[in-house]
């Protein structure tokens, strides 16, 4: 018993040695004129109070505590600031490849990229993002080719998961649809249901993505290793498939294809595992942040009966001016308008995703304090889509604040990011939550279960109970 009392106090003394040393290399913690904050405990900084205590929150508190500009912290393992607010926002967006670049933090980069070969080739970030904003995808003019395939995808959904029942799960079913749509999208799969199959995969490589990376049994970052396995196998079987396809002659016409066909500067192509990873991000980011607003346009129209009358008045007459039949179609869209600005107040009410991360190319100066190179970034659109400065009741859901006219101070609400790097498939976004709303809104009138039903999740959004919704067909 001695004996074991001796080695736990010998381990627990190493353990403080370890961390007093660490401390003590850290440069960051004798740096000069940094912002006010906190880098909490050596090694892992505040990391449980920012996934544990809710990002938001975390970000508010920090905000009245030390400045509502600017604050240091230490997450997920790196040193980083939290630039605040409309100013923060601009400064970041006018700024991306001069001062900023993206980063992903390290449980991403674990999940997408280590399925790749061990001397993987380099795809540069220029490269890649030429491939996904071509105009062949993402824009306007390229994404009304696909709108007719994504309200034939929706529709036959709502005849098979929707119709018919008394009582659904909005957000499970929300998922798989926006997977379908993704795959049909990004792959040019005929069989969209195929990798949809893999839904609960994705969520768990969803939750995994902002998680501590420790990888042993019972994790969320080791069930989202084992999904990302699982997502990545079913991957190399269809890009096998597609290969063949192409080598029969097959127009490159999607993200996949052209991924297939990319190259480094010698002319060298990915392996097929490179390819998976890379495409198991796009339908991460594809499928997860526009099911949570899908879902959350349910939860909160479904409570305001006013708003709801507004939506369907709309969806009707784009409805009646079709024939019996026809898909939607660009100018359909384009008179959605109520109903966008009702989606933009449900995602300034519950943002799909609470913010990203940038690194530092240089030590740059802001609001007083200067930030070294290597540093991170994180940008929130939390420190301003509640702020009653810029939104007047902001927890009230109210459309008419996007009316026609009607502006708000630049940079206050950005849930598509901004400058370069604004989010791409914003677009495509538009287009597969309206057709989702025209769908949904035309065959059915809704209640909410719970409509007190916990929402749980860190950087995402996750209605507790899947968001159970009571359907009355509008037949009926």
């Amino acid at each position: 018993m001695e004996l074991t009392l001796l080695l736990l106090s010998l381990a627990a003394l190493i353990l403080l040695l370890v961390i007093s040393i660490f401390a003590l290399k850290d440069p960051s913690r004798s740096a000069k004129n940094l912002p006010p904050g906190s880098l909490g405990w050596p090694i892992f900084g505040e990391t449980l109070e920012f996934l544990f205590g809710k990002p938001e929150k975390f970000v508010f508190d920090r905000m009245k505590k030390y400045s509502s500009d600017i604050f240091k912290t230490k997450i997920l393992g790196e040193m980083t600031v939290v630039i605040c607010g409309p100013d923060g926002h601009k400064y970041l967006f006018s700024n991306e490849q001069k001062l900023f670049t993206a980063f992903l933090p390290h449980s991403m980069q674990k999940l997408f990229l280590s399925y790749q070969a061990a001397d993987p080739i380099e795809i540069s970030r220029e490269a890649e993002t030429k491939i996904i904003r071509s105009p062949g995808f993402l824009k306007p003019e390229a994404l009304v080719r696909f709108l007719g395939k994504m309200d034939s995808i929706t529709q036959q959904q709502m005849h098979t998961y929707w119709e018919g029942k008394d009582e659904i799960k909005a957000f499970p079913l929300a998922k798989t649809l926006t997977l379908s749509l993704a795959c049909r999208f990004f792959l040019g799969s005929d069989d969209p249901e195929r990798i949809a199959r893999l839904v609960s995969n994705f969520d768990d490589v969803t939750l995994g993505m902002h998680s501590i990376p420790l990888s042993f049994p019972g994790t969320t970052f080791y069930r989202a290793k084992k999904a990302a396995a699982a997502i990545c196998k079913e991957l190399r079987t269809v890009i096998r498939e597609k290969k063949a396809r192409m080598a029969e002659g097959e127009q490159a016409q999607d993200i996949l294809s052209h991924t297939i066909l990319a190259t480094d500067p010698s002319g060298k192509h990915m392996t097929d595992a490179e390819i998976a990873g890379k495409i198991m991000g796009l339908l991460v980011a594809g499928y997860s942040q526009v099911a949570t607003a899908m879902t959350f346009f349910m939860k909160y129209v479904g409570q305001r009966p006013d708003i709801y009358a507004k939506i369907l008045t709309e969806q009707t007459e784009v409805a009646t001016a079709k024939k019996e039949g026809e898909l939607l179609d660009w100018d359909d869209i384009q008179k959605m308008k109520y109903s966008w600005n009702v989606i933009y107040e449900v995602m300034r009410l519950t943002p799909p995703i609470q913010g990203a991360f940038r690194e530092a190319l240089t030590d740059f100066t802001y609001a007083g304090y200067t930030i070294p190179k290597g540093w991170k970034i994180y940008w929130t659109v939390s420190t301003t889509n509640k702020n009653p400065k810029y939104f007047p009741d902001p927890e009230k859901l109210d459309p008419s604040r996007y009316d026609d006219g009607k502006a708000f101070p630049a940079f206050t609400f950005v849930p598509f990011g901004a400058g370069p790097r604004m989010c791409p498939g914003k677009e495509y976004a538009r287009l597969a939550i309206l057709t989702f709303v025209h769908n949904v809104v035309k065959r059915f009138k809704w209640e909410v279960v719970f409509p007190e039903e916990k929402i749980g999740g860190d950087m995402m959004p996750i209605p507790e109970k899947g968001l159970p919704i009571r359907l009355q067909s509008h037949s009926c």
